[in-house]
């Protein structure tokens, strides 16, 4: 019989619910849960894509000790004789532990209280830390505790959405999707998006803002400045001096220079948002990854506190998180600057009191970048790093190579067998992944939710808190962590949360901290905090708490004096400004179907199809005055490194700024890991990286060729001298390599037939060659089957489109219309052409929608929808299909 397991999303802080079917043939299905209240139902892309990424291809399934492989039993020893041999050394501070919000909440405390509480000190960070540590700052210092004080109803209840430094539509669809569902059902509400880039959110705005990079305290500042002169004003302590600092901005007209904006536009912006009480501010890494990214949430807050926009139905300032358990992590003390259970370092006598622990961290330990500096001085002589991939993600990430590298020890815990991070390791330790983990996550509202497994755990892999734990029993710590699942673990971080919380810590858990294992199984999704008051003991039946979706609105906060703050901050520039060597700003997010460092998101052929390869954008005024070509390859570099990848000019760059994407790592491309450039410097206050401002050159890539192979079966061309630049992409039945050289080889069709392994042997050959125009194409069949094909040409853009040719991989015999239009690569019939990927959920192309509209008079992205089901799922494409009717001359 087929079985459903509700369980939520691995993806971003939204946090959505999925059912997971496994069938009689072990087949997986994924699908929205409309009973979780975060998504109702809704998943994006990704998320739909889920069951393609279940498999155990490249699976990390036993323990590795140098290189070999070994028992459970030798590799934990090793990780606990090591650690604590550098530990009688060197003290407890030349230890480190790096994790990540793909663990549980549970993981994450068992990590957070043998670091904290039994090594006693505070070296353990996350890679929260690169994304959303300058909320948690800014939270802290304006409300007394990291707090989000609003929900995802309040973006409905909303009349003005504003989404600054956030390309939601891409990076939290459902999100998005709700605001916009929000405002087709009242187009009075409206959308304001304040980026640099016209993303697809932009496509969407009523009114886009694109200020000039690194400037949103001064826009804030002036928005407060202006609010004062219209009469609003707070009587909460800092309102003066923030006020004050404000108006040194000077008038509309000089914020507007200073951000590089229309005066009529901001003031539009600005009186839009005066005039309307149902204000939602939305942020995310556009604001917190900056030198100035906590004073950038500071001047956001300000402005909803100075209106009294907050603790109010649609009215709040809400950070929006990057990964499914960033917020969960927080609650546990994930960040090395914090305690576990939203409690700071002068509180390490109450938490070690409840571990009963023989040690405690009494200050702060290293952020990730620091981390990563005190591992190449060898001040940290050891690290653990957990279910993330540094190497890729983090600034300066050759810098971070280099620390591992020479490292004396390095564990690594991860489920897969390959990545920038594991090649490194001395010990590799086998984790669950998302389909085989059992605990809790809490999304970016503060919904907690229970994550179940619906797959068998395979070959020895454990889950991370067992792991953790089993460390530190061999370490001398068992009667810490003798827990018999994670039940054990969510209760004890229950009741820390209630420990001596006379009401000055928002986050309580009370009401949870003695659920059964039945009740904690059917633990349904439930919003923080849960105190003694609210009874939760019908199993199956729980509710999410609805009196508590808002914080704050009794005007109470968890200050010593029961007020919120504002704080005063005056705008400062990046930590590094561009110059005659560095002239231009990079700047790096996601792409729409792609999640970090694709270890997960490179295993769907369908998500691989929408963007194959990574790009560089760049405005048309740029790219002219750096002679580059659109579809070429250039070569990006910073201070800190450089990267190649293909020129994207599009005129949604703002002049002078450049785009590349976060994805692309060592294991599927030549040299695209843009954490490479990253700008190292960070925010005083978070430590959060200057990720959206490094300053950059860009070049064009001296190419004497460029082409794409498809083939049946993965080709070795990474290793190939004579392919200077490469990308691996997983399709249906084929792997894609998009290549390029700098030498032009003197025999193409040797080449060629080592390059697709018929080297030395008879196969059934198609080739055609133009030597004069630098053009050379090839198949290899096999009993009528396409096995394999190679397309060159001087330039990029003389090569064809390659989804009709991917259409070829099916398995069965190559049509004889077909075979002969192989070579010229493009099909007699045209219909037969779907174009590049547009809609990933249903698989829907470019050309495929250009036909539909034209052919049926569609006009509009509902009636395309309807057609062809494009845009109906998540409706991420929705901006993409708006501009393909825009094209056609249909909106």
């Amino acid at each position: 019989m087929p079985t459903t397991t509700r369980t939520t999303c691995p993806y971003c802080g939204v946090g959505c619910g999925v059912t997971a079917t496994v069938g009689d043939d072990a087949a997986v299905a994924v699908s929205g849960d409309v009973a979780h209240p975060s998504n109702l139902g809704s998943l994006c892309s990704k998320g739909t894509a889920l069951a393609d990424t279940v498999g155990l291809a490249d699976r990390l399934l036993h323990p590795v000790v140098n290189g070999r492989r070994a028992s459970w039993g030798d590799a934990l020893d090793t990780v606990a004789s090591r650690f604590t041999d550098i530990i009688a050394e060197h003290g407890p501070d030349a230890v480190a532990f790096y994790v990540s919000g793909q663990l549980l909440t549970e993981d994450y405390y068992v990590a957070n209280k043998l670091m904290k509480g039994y090594i006693g000190s505070a070296n353990i960070d996350t890679n929260s830390r690169l994304c959303m540590s300058s909320a948690v700052a800014g939270h802290v210092r304006a409300f007394g505790e990291d707090v989000v004080p609003g929900c995802y109803d309040d973006l409905e209840a909303a009349d003005l959405v504003v989404l600054v430094g956030s390309n939601t539509a891409w990076c939290h669809p459902v999100v998005y999707q709700r605001i916009v569902a929000a405002q087709e059902n009242d187009p009075s509400k409206r959308l304001v998006v304040i980026d640099p880039r016209r993303t697809a959110t932009a496509e969407g705005a009523d009114l886009h803002l694109a200020l000039a990079p690194g400037t949103d305290v001064a826009l804030f500042n002036g928005l407060l400045a202006w609010l004062a002169a219209q009469g609003f004003d707070s009587p909460r302590p800092g309102s003066a001096d923030a006020v004050e600092a404000a108006h040194a901005g000077g008038d509309i007209a000089a914020v507007a220079a200073a951000c590089g904006v229309d005066a009529d536009v901001l003031t539009m912006f600005f009186q839009w948002f005066g005039d309307t009480d149902r204000t939602v501010t939305v942020f995310s890494q556009g604001v917190n990854q900056s030198s100035a990214g906590t004073d950038k949430v500071n001047a956001i807050i300000n402005c909803h506190l100075l209106t009294d926009r907050i603790g109010k139905p649609g009215a709040c300032p809400f950070s929006i998180t990057g990964q499914p358990n960033a917020m969960g992590g927080r609650e546990v003390g994930g960040l090395s600057n914090t305690l576990a259970a939203h409690m700071g370092f002068d509180e390490a006598d109450t938490v070690q009191r409840f571990w009963d622990s023989p040690a405690i961290a009494r200050k702060p330990g290293l952020k990730a970048v620091e981390l990563f500096e005190a591992i190449e001085s060898g001040r940290v002589k050891a690290v653990w790093i957990m279910a993330t991939n540094p190497l890729v993600s983090l600034p300066d990430a050759d810098r971070a190579r280099r620390a591992l590298e020479q490292c004396e020890f390095v564990a690594v815990s991860d489920c897969m067998r390959h990545t920038d991070t594991v090649n490194v390791a001395h010990v590799l330790l086998p984790a669950a992944a998302w389909a085989e983990k059992d605990g809790t996550v809490t999304n970016s509202e503060r919904v907690i939710s229970r994550q179940r497994n619906f797959l068998p755990i395979p070959g020895q892999a454990k889950p991370d808190w067992w792991i953790i734990s089993d460390v530190a029993r061999r370490m001398g710590f068992g009667a810490g962590f003798d827990y018999l699942g994670p039940a054990d673990i969510f209760r004890e971080h229950a009741e820390l949360t209630a420990f001596e919380n006379d009401g000055g810590r928002v986050l309580n858990l009370a009401g949870l901290a003695d659920l059964s294992d039945d009740e904690y199984d059917a633990l349904t999704p439930l919003r923080w905090p849960v105190g003694h008051q609210q009874p939760l003991r019908a199993v199956g039946a729980m509710p999410v708490i609805e009196d508590n979706r808002r914080l704050f609105g009794d005007g109470v906060y968890p200050t010593d004096d029961g007020q919120a703050r504002l704080v005063a901050v005056t705008p400062r520039g990046p930590a590094n400004d561009i110059s005659a060597q560095w002239p231009l700003v990079l700047n790096t997010g996601r792409v729409r179907d792609h999640w970090h460092t694709m270890t997960r998101t490179s295993k769907s052929a369908r998500l691989s199809a929408h963007i194959p390869e990574p790009f560089v954008e760049v405005h048309p005024l740029d790219a002219e005055q750096h002679a580059l070509v659109n579809g070429a390859l250039a070569r990006v570099a910073t201070a800190w490194g450089a990267l190649t990848a293909r020129v994207t000019v599009t005129t949604n760059q703002r002049r002078g700024s450049l785009f590349v994407p976060m994805h692309w790592n060592d294991q599927f491309a030549a040299d695209a890991r843009v954490g490479a450039l990253g700008n190292p410097a960070v925010c005083p206050i978070s430590g959060e990286p200057e990720f959206k401002h490094t300053p950059a050159a860009i070049a064009p890539y001296a190419a004497a060729w460029y082409g794409f192979i498809l083939a049946a079966r993965p080709l070795p061309i990474a290793r190939d001298a004579a392919v200077d630049y490469w990308v691996a992409v997983l399709g249906e039945r084929f792997w894609r390599y998009e290549i390029a050289g700098i030498e032009t080889p003197t025999d193409w069709v040797a080449m060629a037939r080592h390059w697709l392994g018929v080297e030395g042997r008879a196969a059934d050959w198609l080739d055609v060659s133009d030597i004069a125009a630098g053009r050379y194409r090839a198949a290899h069949m096999d009993a009528g089957h396409i096995e394999a094909c190679l397309f060159v040409d001087r330039e990029p853009l003389g090569l064809p489109d390659r989804s009709w040719l991917a259409s070829l991989f099916t398995g069965a015999p190559v049509e004889q219309a077909d075979r002969a239009g192989l070579l010229a690569g493009r099909p007699a019939d045209t219909s037969k052409d779907t174009g590049p990927q547009v809609c990933s959920c249903f698989g829907v192309g470019r050309n495929t929608i250009l036909r539909a509209i034209t052919e049926n008079g569609l006009d509009s992205v509902a009636a395309v929808g309807e057609a062809l089901e494009a845009g109906t799922n998540c409706g991420s494409c929705k901006p993409e299909i708006a501009q393909l009717l825009a094209e056609s001359g249909r909106d």
